[in-house]
């Protein structure tokens, strides 16, 4: 795991103190080694995390052996040792998987892409067409963001704060975005809180070439359903999993697995013991009754994992919030990124890499309001008219079901989904703040607004690359610790998208197809369990006298500068400690720790 930078530009060795600039700002990313390769037109630099091959033939920037290609990367490569032997006519000089991708570049040009597994964001400089080539992986596990500086120079880096650094550009907040941000707590995974700083979207290649740059997406989900039995469909999950758990194990330095307790992370833990016995696992946890801890703790005594247990400490919330969210460089309100933040940093004590259970909601079905939109699907109302009218007519005179009520309010569960489900502030309420130019992202595929699957294809690319794989990114990459995930093995992620929905949840049980697989693996308290988070409570938090404080500097002082993009009566009115309130301090905050570049 590393990070990425570079500057294309005439004259390219004038930047030498841009480049350094850049990656000296990722050095979170990459602590061991900081390297730089110039050509007359092309700079890359890169920061190492070492994980395969530490010797010097791992070290990147990485020519090729003709010298005309050099490549940056960040992320790993599933199964390299595969691809090797496909490549075999290539002169290797190391053992890295970065290699293999040069290889695969010689022979076939950007069309390795297809080719191409793990989690990844690389460029490519091509010496001989003068061209850059990059590409992101296909669930948006790794970031890359790009940019056009003031003298026409090509910039790209794994994180936004890279390319501030260099100073080629002055950054101009994006309308949209501050508005998705404040609808989702998140920004799109399609764009950047800066409108003159894009991102590479999951599943898309990018070629800059005389000055052009040319975007296309590479891949899409499969979009269609398999016809499969239960008893077939267990049978390749497990075969599936236990292939991309293995491939995962993969490094020359520790791996160990974040371990909460739940079924997700336990089924994970459960796999690596078959290939790496006595593994290390890691558990992050509040003492209270509702605590996961003792969970983690039954399925680490079961499979005899060197146990770590990382408890909660009571901490100086608003000193928490200013020291991590720097790292996220955008508006970011999940409330779990600072005790991921604490696991992630107690992990690094003993580990460089760990494998995480996270998507397993997405890809199975786990959370609630997956259950309630399948109620909602299998609930006449929404389709018939006549039957809405009465409804309407019979909800004045009693009390309707919750799904009534939604199935009265929206006209699809796609629609439910969308504008409900993890949404903090409405179309109405973000216009009070003045936000009103809302943000429109396109999918790989045409979603079925009654289909349940196609809700999880959404969750997939929406809410995955931009929230867990931001959150999972930036939280282990702040104490340079390299995360797995498993569940986006990409042959293992395309079966449980083509799964029946009824393989994955019904009204009565959600997970069906990882509870019939890997049931056995478990024990006779996680079979029982469902989806439990951390537990947080931001209402509680905001009880605390030091984050009240850091509140009412940040959003009741209206010469901060949250305030240019938001209007400061409005906003007054939504200081509720909830969600809407953290979401609103998040926003705060971002602006607070980039005033010197707003």
């Amino acid at each position: 795991m590393c990070g990425i930078a570079g500057i294309i530009s005439n004259n390219a060795r004038n930047y030498q103190e841009e480049i350094k600039k850049m990656t000296d700002s990722l050095i979170h990313r990459g602590p061991d080694s900081s390297d730089f390769e110039f050509y007359d037109n092309a700079a890359l630099g890169h920061r190492r995390l070492s994980i395969i091959d530490l010797s010097e033939n791992g070290k990147q920037p990485m020519f090729s052996n003709t010298k005309n290609e050099c490549i940056v990367l960040n992320g790993e490569i599933y199964g390299y040792q595969d691809l090797k032997r496909q490549y075999a006519e290539y002169p290797y000089h190391g053992g890295s998987d970065t290699e293999v991708i040069l290889a695969m570049y010689q022979r076939k040009q950007e069309n390795l892409i297809h080719d191409l597994p793990g989690m990844f964001a690389f460029a490519v400089w091509d010496d001989h067409k003068q061209q850059l080539f990059c590409a992101r992986d296909r669930f948006g596990e790794k970031p890359f963001y790009y940019a056009i500086g003031h003298n026409n120079e090509f910039i790209f880096a794994s994180e936004i704060k890279a390319i501030l650094a260099s100073g080629l550009i002055q950054p101009e907040v994006n309308p949209e975005a501050v508005s998705n941000y404040l609808q989702y707590g998140y920004v799109s995974a399609y764009q950047s809180i800066y409108s003159n700083i894009h991102t590479l979207p999951p599943a898309h290649q990018l070629i800059w070439k005389e000055g052009s740059v040319y975007v296309s997406r590479y891949y899409s989900l499969p979009s269609k359903d398999r016809v499969i039995s239960l008893s077939d469909a267990k049978e390749e999950f497990l075969y599936l999993l236990k292939n991309a758990v293995k491939k995962q194990l993969i490094a020359d330095v520790q791996v160990g697995s974040f371990l909460s307790g739940g079924l997700d992370s336990s089924s994970v833990v459960a796999l690596v013991d078959e290939f790496l016995p006595h593994q290390t696992t890691i558990s992050f946890g509040y003492d209270h009754k509702n605590s996961e801890l003792k969970y983690a703790k039954e399925i680490a005594d079961k499979y005899k994992t060197n146990h770590i247990e990382v408890h909660e400490q009571k901490k100086d919330l608003a000193e928490s919030l200013l020291h991590v969210s720097p790292f996220f460089d955008e508006p970011f309100a999940d409330t779990s990124y600072l005790p991921h933040y604490e696991i992630c940093k107690n992990a690094r004590k003993n580990l460089t890499v760990a494998l995480s259970g996270d998507v397993g909601d997405e890809l199975f079905g786990g959370y609630h309001f997956y259950t309630v939109e399948n109620m909602m699907k299998n609930h006449f109302s929404y389709k018939n008219l006549i039957a809405r009218f009465a409804l309407n007519l019979y909800k004045k005179a009693k009390t309707v079901s919750f799904v009534t009520q939604q199935n009265l309010k929206y006209g699809s569960i796609l629609d439910f989904h969308l504008n409900s489900v993890r949404n903090d502030f409405n179309t109405t309420e973000r216009s009070m703040l003045g936000c009103s130019t809302d943000y429109q992202q396109g999918y790989s595929f045409t979603p079925d607004p009654d289909s349940l699957n196609d809700i999880m294809r959404v969750d997939l690319e929406n809410y995955v690359p931009g929230n867990m794989m931001v959150k999972s990114d930036r939280m282990a990459m702040a104490n340079s610790l390299e995360v797995r995930t498993p569940f986006l093995d990409i042959d293992f992620a395309e079966f449980c998208i083509q799964l029946p929905d009824q393989l994955k949840l019904t009204s009565e049980n959600d997970k069906i197809i990882l509870r019939e697989s890997m049931g056995s693996y478990w024990t006779d308290t996680i079979r029982g369990r469902h989806k439990q988070g951390f537990g947080l409570s931001v209402k509680s938090w905001f009880e605390e006298d030091n984050l009240m404080r850091l509140s009412n500097d940040l959003l009741k002082d209206p010469d901060q500068k949250v305030f240019s993009y938001i209007d400061f009566k409005a906003t007054q009115k939504f200081l509720n400690k909830d969600h809407k309130h953290w979401n609103l301090l998040q926003l705060a905050l971002w602006a607070h720790n980039n005033k010197s570049v707003l």
